[in-house]
């Protein structure tokens, strides 16, 4: 698939966890994409730069059936997200894409075991929504990994997805609970062979999905590989530098 680099106009920008903001762009007109891919968002004339450039990598999290192309990030102090914090409706940024291989596979008899921690929430969500939308058959496990609720993203919406979509299984898990204000009836602790094994069938058989931070994806690649897991059978993407 052929990226092409597009114009496009800020519609909406919230917030959907704490430090985590979520921006809404029209989606250009034969802009195609498969759930799981992502675009390099460049600001136009920004008012400031930072050593690290105008433009950044962002998963998308809509799917493809939407009219509006969604992205998400956590709020760190650099230039980039200054300038994209205070942009302005209907301000322009270019998006170049779609880009990536980050997606679904075809053969549905393979379940789908999606290991997210943090913001690398965003290609899954899409899968999920994409998924459930065009009721494919894949079993899919979404193991779901943050510090506390408060940093939790779309957990509103993944529980609406699994109450949708009688393939898809949520499980989420915290690792730090004694520093949030939320109660926590669900899983606690980092996602390890024990989890897994609590609620997969078998550790073979199903195509692993890893996204987050780079410490996270290795640590889930080594856990892994001595389950043991093919590695033909794991996939990843870090969220470097989010």
């Amino acid at each position: 698939m052929l990226a092409v680099t597009y114009k496009v106009q800020l519609t909406k920008k919230e917030y959907v966890a704490e430090n985590t903001m979520a921006f809404h762009f029209e989606k250009p007109s034969g802009f195609h994409f498969k759930p799981g891919q992502y675009v390099d968002v460049t600001l136009i004339g920004p008012a400031q730069t930072g050593p690290e450039g105008n433009t950044r990598s962002f998963s998308i999290a809509s799917s493809p059936e939407e009219q509006r192309l969604t992205l998400v990030t956590r709020m760190r102090d650099t230039a980039f997200k200054r300038v994209l914090q205070a942009a302005s409706f209907n301000s322009e940024v270019e998006l170049e894409g779609p880009l990536g291989y980050f997606t679904l596979h075809h053969n549905a008899k393979k379940p789908a075991v999606l290991l997210a921690g943090g913001i690398g929430i965003t290609p899954f969500l899409s899968m999920v929504r994409n998924a459930t939308r065009q009721k494919l058959p894949h079993l899919i496990y979404l193991f779901y990994s943050n510090r506390r609720p408060e940093d939790t993203a779309f957990m509103g919406a993944l529980q609406e997805l699994k109450r949708e979509n009688p393939n898809f299984r949520l499980i989420p898990t915290m690792t730090a609970m004694d520093i949030s204000q939320h109660e926590w009836t669900g899983e606690t602790g980092s996602i390890d062979r024990k989890m897994l094994r609590k609620y997969l069938q078998s550790f073979r058989g199903p195509i692993y999905y890893m996204a987050g931070p780079p410490a996270m994806v290795a640590a889930m690649r080594q856990m892994l590989a001595t389950a043991p897991v093919d590695q033909d059978d794991m996939i990843s993407e870090d969220f470097a530098g989010y």
